[in-house]
């Protein structure tokens, strides 16, 4: 028995246990608590558009706003669409569609005219929010183009032969509404001679199993899948990463990320809401320097980030004129973080209590994070343990078996912030969640015996080279400790002999110059000879999506047809 129990213990298998047991709450009903316990605490503050809410008045603008979607006629389960950067409205929006029982879309603010008719047919919306538009798209025109019937139509009323769900448009912004739009103000005056007790009506016929919320995963290849949240997921990931990072109502979150990703959405709003925190909005979208002014003015305690943009903050040319010892914490994630980035945010940022989120937005997206008292080198070669009540397996991806500890193999979850599923796609659902409700990755991760994950790549970017496995954050890691490099990239190109080789796409801090020998010379002897990178490309800039994160495969599309190997990328690899 006891080597049986041995046995086990070695396996890649943890589940978290925490102190704080699950709250079993709506979106409505956290707001409610948490505006009852600190109704004059800051809420929310949107510096670019000077509004400043306590909770009391951030509650009284939510429920202004779910009654004009109840006098919209919004039903419990309807789809509402937001196409916004980060907006005062964004925020009052979403907690609004909770109060109502319907389900928010987000709509990412770069897509194109493919991917947002793609999101707003697959979803059926019947009411979206937009504002005038962002970095040079025309939201309005854009619409247009995909329903003409936008253009005309009476407010309330449109009838779309493309999207036969959709009935009402909502404009956000300082400037005059589309004629065929309801402008913001008076969907907060459309609710107020509804019956007083309409929306507690509405809110009794809720549950927290309930959908609340379609997040289109930003997937490498394919369609979009829309990961169906609900409330359970949502409010309990906030409250649960929150509390491992010792928030409470004297907290101030600097939020440089976009509200519509999991990320803003979840890892910042509902951290704030669920604690009694604010939430400081620095700018419409990501500016280092806004974050920069907004961290220091508003002394705030917390900063939120994907490694790009810490880089980009620690870069910026007026850094050292801001005092940011207010600092205490804040959540790198997004991407892997690299060791030296880390290093300097904690000490030349402060924030000593930084953490480290490791998630999917079709798991809410937090399921493991690191601790404040975790050393140092833990918090910068790790993502930490389960979060509480999340269980995580290690498995061998082609026999699905757990492997043992310190073994390389697909990361798996299961627990309450597991999605619902794809919205509307079983067939996409099923390839990802398997019969005993584990929810498959695509990383690669390793488990130490004191249950500490790594996360040592995506299993699609694992680069095969003459049959040696190379994980590219290895190569990645190295790198960062040369002086001149400011951010690198690994990525595997094909070969016709070796299958695959090693290439780095590298940025190269102001006023540095290398070459691709000097970089080739610095690698060698240090690291194995074929995790040195064959190519180097040096740039200014990387493909990343809205939320910062690196687009890899966008990387290597550019290489290949850059150096003419089209025809090596057709030849078939096991």
């Amino acid at each position: 028995m006891g080597n049986e129990q041995q046995e086990v213990g070695s396996l890649s298998y943890s589940h978290g246990v925490g102190d704080s047991p699950l709250v079993g709450l709506t979106l409505g009903e956290l707001l409610d608590r948490t505006a009852g316990l600190y109704p004059d605490r800051p809420a929310l503050i949107v510096r670019h558009q000077n509004q400043r809410y306590t909770y009391r008045e951030f509650l009284r603008e939510v429920e202004r706003a779910a009654r004009g979607l109840l006098r919209l006629g919004v039903q419990k389960g309807d789809r509402v669409g937001i196409w916004s950067t980060n907006y005062a409205e964004w925020v009052i929006t979403m907690f609004a569609v909770g109060k109502v029982g319907a389900i928010l879309v987000n709509l990412n603010p770069a897509f194109g005219t493919v991917e947002f008719e793609h999101a707003l047919l697959q979803s059926g919306c019947s009411t979206l929010f937009l504002t005038s538009g962002f970095r040079g798209r025309d939201y309005p025109a854009l619409l247009g183009q995909i329903c003409p019937e936008s253009l005309h139509s009476v407010p309330g009323a449109l009838q779309s032969a493309k999207l036969p769900n959709l009935r009402n448009l909502v404009f956000i912004g300082d400037s005059p509404a589309p004629s065929s739009m309801i402008p913001w103000n008076e969907l907060l005056d459309m609710g107020v001679n509804l019956p007083a007790d309409a929306l507690a009506a509405r809110a009794a016929t809720l549950e927290f199993d309930d959908p609340i919320n379609i997040q289109y995963t930003s997937g490498t290849t394919g369609t979009p899948k829309g990961a169906l949240l609900s409330h359970h997921n949502i409010v309990n990931n906030g409250f649960l990463i929150g509390e491992g990072m010792r928030f409470t109502c004297e907290d101030k979150l600097c939020i440089p990320v976009p509200f519509y990703h999991c990320f803003g959405m979840v890892l910042a709003i509902m951290v704030c809401v669920s604690h009694g925190a604010a939430m400081v909005a620095p700018a419409e979208y990501f500016d280092a320097l806004a974050t920069l002014q907004a961290i220091s003015e508003e002394r705030c305690t917390a900063v939120h980030g994907v490694p790009t943009m810490f880089i980009a903050e620690l870069e910026h040319e007026r850094f050292r004129e801001f005092d940011l010892t207010s600092l205490r914490t804040g959540i790198m994630a997004g991407s892997p973080c690299p060791i030296d980035v880390m290093r300097r945010v904690v000490r030349e940022m402060h924030c000593s209590e930084l953490t480290i989120v490791y998630g999917l937005t079709e798991t809410s997206p937090g399921i493991t994070q690191t601790t404040p008292d975790d050393p140092l080198e833990l918090r910068v070669t790790t993502v930490g343990k389960p979060m509480p009540h999340t269980e995580i397996k290690i498995v061998d991806p082609r026999t699905g078996r757990i492997v043992p500890r310190g073994t390389p193999g697909e990361l798996c979850a299961r627990g309450y912030a597991v999605m619902k599923g794809y919205y509307q796609n079983p067939e996409a659902t099923s390839q990802t969640m398997d019969a005993g409700g584990w929810l498959h990755s695509g990383d690669l991760a390793t488990m130490s015996d004191d249950d500490y994950c790594k996360i040592t790549g995506r299993s699609k970017d694992l680069i095969i080279r003459g049959g040696e496995n190379i994980y590219p954050r290895d190569t990645e890691e190295f790198l960062y400790t040369h002086p001149d490099i400011s951010e690198v990239q690994v990525i595997g190109i094909p070969d016709r002999k070796y299958g695959e080789q090693v290439m780095a796409w590298i940025k190269l801090k102001p006023g540095a110059t290398s070459s691709t020998e000097a970089i080739r010379e610095f690698c060698k002897g240090r690291i194995a000879h074929f995790k040195i990178p064959r190519y180097v490309k040096f740039t200014d800039s990387f493909p990343t999506t809205m939320n910062g994160k690196t687009q890899k495969y966008k990387m290597r599309e550019i290489s290949i047809k850059e150096m003419g190997l089209e025809e090596a990328a057709q030849i078939a690899t096991a």
